[in-house]
């Protein structure tokens, strides 16, 4: 049985079962409340008059203070929803007008529709029964883990969701039942695991979304790095309870990509927990953490792959010169492929190599292609797929794509940013603001949001919305200079020639100290109309191999779209001719 249900920020309205949520908490709210809070979000950014809103909830004809009683209604769903009247984030009054909701909802995934055509499964956190929180990067690891292998198992009949997803249940009090709403999945596998030293204990259990049937659970004690039998058997045991018949092939997919060292494994684990913490101090980490497992063991495959994972994002996340930078992350994913021709992760990694660094635009296409190929359950080869083929001006194939790895990985930040930006990509803003506004409600402190949604802001001409993204960029980064480059090109197309400049001169004080993109100082630049610093700027970013130059096509450069240096530059970093 399905259920409508809406998402925004991190409530759930789920209107089959009468419910409110934020974050797996059940929230009270009476039938009037409820009731106009669910007319409201069913018509999102509508404006709804009193009149409606009367005939909607009681009906026509009656007398009595049903002013009041919205009022009333009104200040109870802003109680529920932590909204502010004066600065309102969900329900807007237009005075003597109606109300609106302006929450920028989703609608959530339903089970059990039956133009389902694989088998979903969520594997969530697995608890840490260790007593000790530094034993947390070893629960979170091995979740990590047994998404990847079962994720691998059967991608075309069974469905996993993806890592960012499931953890975002890490210590829930939600139910299976709202949990597998939430995320439109059949199945959800349960966790614990308990490490002493070498010794691990690890219990899972597998429950039917529709009915919370505990259809097996088992216990394993194993000694490190004796994990990869755990993986085949916890695999087959879902395979047998959802009658999906494992082929040959699907069988060794579990046990894969392995290390029998064990402390190769453990700096693996560490570096996958820094890694998915995506901030620069945690990235580094990472980095040093997947080198020691390649040292460890050198025919490592993954700890390759999560190494030139975490190096190639370094220079775009950290403002790190790619040219000390993306060489290592090269020969990391070169080497992930030789070792495991048949890994996602692999050729996702070389994927962003290629798209990021050699600007082999076709080889990232082929690569991500291949991921896809590998495991369609790998949500970040569909969204460097999506990311090769917006930038290169492919917008119709790209959102579908895009799309596809927020339904596998439907919380995730980044692939919500990536989706917004490939609207803004496609022109189409408005749903692109749409976009990186529900995002933002899930966390407001993810500066890649943020800065996305600020050249969209300026293409629209809300100019002081563009500014204050690029001002919560710069704080929620520690300094991305990505933040001055485009508030100095807003301040520069919408007038200010003084603030611009100002942004120029704080980049170029900044470059004393460290490394700054030729390619941000050159975008205000060419707001400014200064057309011969913009060229040589980017003449510079290329010979630094600056990672922003994939995103030439930017309708920001069409100031310069028609200058023979540029459509020369356009061809060397490897464009089409337009």
């Amino acid at each position: 049985m399905s259920s409508e249900r809406f998402q925004f920020g991190n409530f759930v309205l789920d209107i089959g079962r009468y419910e409110l949520t934020r974050a797996g908490k059940s929230l009270h709210l009476e039938r009037i409340p409820m009731s106009l809070l669910i007319l409201l979000v069913r018509e999102n950014g509508r404006l709804i008059n009193r009149e409606e809103i009367i005939e909607q909830l009681w009906g026509k004809g009656l007398h009595f203070d049903t002013d009041n009683s919205i009022n009333t209604a009104i200040r109870k769903i802003r109680q529920a929803l932590g909204d502010d009247p004066g600065n309102p984030k969900y329900v807007e009054t237009v005075l003597g007008k109606g109300y609106r909701f302006k929450g920028h909802t989703f609608v959530s995934a339903k089970v059990g529709e039956s133009t389902q055509t694989r088998i979903m499964l969520a594997v969530l956190p697995f608890e840490n029964l260790s007593g000790d929180p530094a034993q947390e990067y070893f629960s979170d690891g091995l979740t990590e883990e047994t998404i990847m292998r079962l994720g691998q198992m059967s991608p075309h009949h069974l469905g996993v969701i993806a890592r960012t997803s499931s953890m975002a249940y890490k210590q829930t009090s939600k139910s299976v039942a709202q949990i597998g709403q939430e995320l439109g999945v059949n199945y959800v596998l349960e966790g614990s695991v308990r490490r002493d030293a070498d010794l691990i204990r690890i219990t899972a259990q597998l429950i039917r979304v529709q009915d919370q049937i505990h259809l097996w659970a088992d216990t394993y004690d194993r000694r490190l790095p004796g994990l990869l039998e755990i993986h085949d058997e916890i695999g087959a045991a879902i395979a047998a309870r959802v009658n999906l018949k494992l082929m040959l092939r699907d069988k060794g997919q579990l046990t894969l990509n392995a290390t029998r060292d064990t402390e190769a494994y453990d700096h693996y684990l560490r570096g996958r927990y820094h890694h998915a913490r995506a901030n620069l101090v945690d990235l580094q980490k990472a980095v040093e953490y997947f080198k020691k497992s390649t040292e460890r063991d050198p025919s490592y495959a993954m700890a390759y792959s999560g190494l030139a994972d975490s190096l190639i994002v370094l220079p775009l996340s950290g403002d790190l010169d790619p040219k000390d930078i993306c060489p290592a992350a090269k020969i990391a994913s070169t080497r992930a492929v030789q070792l495991d021709p048949d890994s996602a992760e692999t050729h996702t990694a070389d994927a962003s190599v290629k798209f990021l660094y050699d600007w082999d635009f076709k080889g990232a296409e082929a690569a991500a292609r291949r991921a896809i190929d590998l495991n369609e359950n790998y949500s970040l080869a569909h969204m460097f797929l999506a990311h090769v083929l917006s930038n290169t001006g492919r917008h119709d194939e790209a959102l579908p794509i895009i799309r596809q790895a927020l339904v596998l990985d439907p919380f995730s930040l980044i692939c919500g940013a990536m989706r917004g930006l490939f609207l803004y990509h496609a022109g189409r803003d408005l749903e692109a603001v749409e976009q990186f506004r529900a995002t933002l409600d899930m966390e407001p402190r993810f500066w890649v949001g943020q800065i996305f949604a600020a050249r969209v802001y300026e293409r629209l001409g809300m100019y002081a919305e563009a500014l204050a993204a690029c001002d919560h960029a710069w704080e929620y980064s520690s300094g991305n200079t990505e933040a001055p480059s485009v508030a100095g090109y807003v301040h520069a197309v919408s007038g200010d020639r003084v603030k611009a400049k100002a942004k120029i001169d704080e980049m170029l004080e900044l470059r004393k100290q460290r490394y700054v993109p030729s390619y941000n100082l050159a975008l205000v630049h060419a707001g400014l109309g200064e057309t011969e610093n913009a060229l040589q700027l980017l003449e510079q970013a290329f010979e630094e191999r600056d990672a922003h130059m994939p995103f030439l096509l930017d309708q920001k450069w069409n100031g310069l779209r028609a200058n023979v240096q540029f459509q020369k530059l356009l061809s060397r970093v490897g464009f089409p001719a337009s």
